[in-house]
């Protein structure tokens, strides 16, 4: 990724939908997540997370997808605008699945996100566009599950965010750790 990482656009939704329309700024609280959007929260908020057990923690506060994603789905025919496949925060120039389970992202003047893990695209995702499915989860030539969703992450300092922030990453500690479906 060539261009200098920064923030295309800013979503939320107070509603469980599908899409989240795009906001001028998000605020971003330690914790919790994006303000006023519907996967805030201490513990999971996804319908069928909470069904299953609603006091694991929320490891989903800050979904994030790379815009260039977007470009390449459009490419397959898919025109997909930022928060059309529910994320709160659109990068550009970030390799947002290349990151490393736990690398921070310094989103502004001072709001970080923590990446958690890869978000696991669901059947919706087919609802909102036939064939999408396939091009966000596909199968690498050594057969492993390759999902390109983006991902999710937890809001550990507070800020505000709005497009054209810049994004600064901070790698973990230790030996990276690849990024898992949460």
């Amino acid at each position: 990724m060539s261009a200098a990482p920064q923030v295309v656009a800013v979503s939320r939704d107070a509603e469980h939908r599908f899409s989240k329309p795009t906001a001028v700024s998000i605020e971003l609280l330690e914790g919790w997540g994006v303000e006023g959007d519907a996967h805030a929260g201490t513990t999971v908020q996804h319908r069928s997370r909470v069904t299953r057990d609603p006091s694991q923690p929320n490891l989903r506060q800050v979904h994030l997808i790379h815009a260039e994603l977007l470009d390449q789905l459009a490419q397959s025919g898919h025109a997909i605008e930022p928060g059309q496949l529910g994320e709160n925060v659109t990068t550009r120039g970030i390799d947002l699945l290349g990151l490393p389970t736990g690398a921070l992202l310094r989103i502004g003047e001072a709001a970080v996100v923590r990446v958690t893990g890869l978000r696991n695209p669901c059947q919706q995702i087919e609802g909102f566009d036939t064939g999408l499915l396939r091009e966000l989860v596909g199968r690498r030539p050594d057969g492993t599950i390759e999902r390109k969703g983006g991902v999710m992450g937890v809001v550990v300092a507070s800020g505000s965010v709005r497009p054209g922030d810049g994004i600064v990453i901070e790698a973990p500690a230790g030996e990276p750790a690849p990024l898992l479906p949460v």
